[in-house]
């Protein structure tokens, strides 16, 4: 490769982890809007900057059915962006990234191999990378958040346990155990806030915990909130049932991290078996081979 390309690659790479960086920033700051709204803060559109806006703008301009919205807005949600204007930036962001990848993968084909006919190509499959580029990192984003979430479940099942034995209600001790987990497990604590918003804008009990569920695709925030639920139309007692609930979440992650622990063994044997083996046996048997080239088969052949 000539030193031309290597330039054009080193280009490409570095706008590349730029642009990706600030679609990072931009999303990161559209959804840090709704836990200042949930705990009393400003407007979630004041925060926006210029770049977030003009996403916004051709967001808003993309023909998208009402079912692609609600959904993509289902996987907002999951992943922590609750702001109105969350869904045109991400429509924007991918129509962003999708035409600059699609731009810069042609213009450096074009510049190497000086043929238009050879860029559609590639510049095609750029454009579809860039596309879904923003929908994979929303989903590694969602999938980080629902596994923080599970970790600080067990911490928060505690709180309401001491809460409602020592005479609260659940309204109060969602309440005060969010405002405990802001610090410490900020992404449980604003939705228990939120939950708590949506009790007193008139929502019943067992409707703001459905959304708290559907809202976060945890597994074990939805059995929480079944738990709730049921709790609250059988009246039965909540701290015996948080309490083993609590005990159940435990003794899972303890038996996950058994698990993880048991298939590391399996893990350790592709790097073992094609990277140390083989050095191993070229430090050991190296030198005999070479000893073998260099006398034993000058011998044989004189013979």
């Amino acid at each position: 490769m000539s030193g031309e390309t290597w330039i054009l690659l080193a280009f490409f790479a570095t706008v590349l982890a730029l642009v990706t960086g600030l679609g990072y920033v931009w999303m990161t700051q559209v959804g840090r809007a709704p836990a200042d709204v949930a705990v009393g803060g400003a407007d979630p559109a004041s925060d926006q900057g210029g770049v977030a806006q003009l996403l916004e703008l051709v967001g808003q301009v993309v023909p998208t059915k009402e079912a692609d919205l609600a959904r993509l807005r289902k996987r907002l949600l999951a992943a922590g962006y609750r702001s109105p204007a969350a869904v045109a930036v991400l429509l924007g962001l991918k129509c962003g990234s999708a035409l600059f990848l699609a731009v810069t993968i042609g213009l450096a084909v074009v510049l190497v191999r000086e043929s238009l006919s050879l860029a559609i190509l590639p510049a095609a499959g750029a454009l579809y990378v860039g596309y879904t580029l923003p929908d994979r990192v929303l989903r590694a984003k969602a999938a980080r958040r629902a596994n923080r979430i599970r970790r600080a479940l067990p911490d928060a099942l505690d709180l309401i346990v001491l809460c409602v034995e020592s005479g609260q209600g659940l309204d109060q001790a969602l309440v005060d155990t969010g405002s405990e987990l802001k610090r410490t497990h900020p992404d449980l604590g604003v939705e228990l806030l939120v939950v708590h918003l949506e009790l007193r804008a008139g929502k019943s009990r067992a409707d703001a915990l459905r959304q708290l569920a559907d809202r976060n695709r945890e597994p074990e925030l939805r059995k929480l909130a079944n738990l709730l639920i049921q709790s609250d139309r059988f009246g039965t007692s909540l701290g015996p049932a948080l309490r083993v609930h609590a005990k159940y979440l435990r003794i899972r992650a303890k038996q996950q991290a058994e698990e993880a622990a048991r298939k590391i063994s399996l893990k350790l044997l592709f790097p073992i078996f094609f990277l140390i083996f083989p050095s191993m046996m070229l430090v050991t048997a190296g030198p005999a081979i070479l000893q073998i080239f260099t006398e034993l088969i000058p011998m044989i052949a004189g013979s």
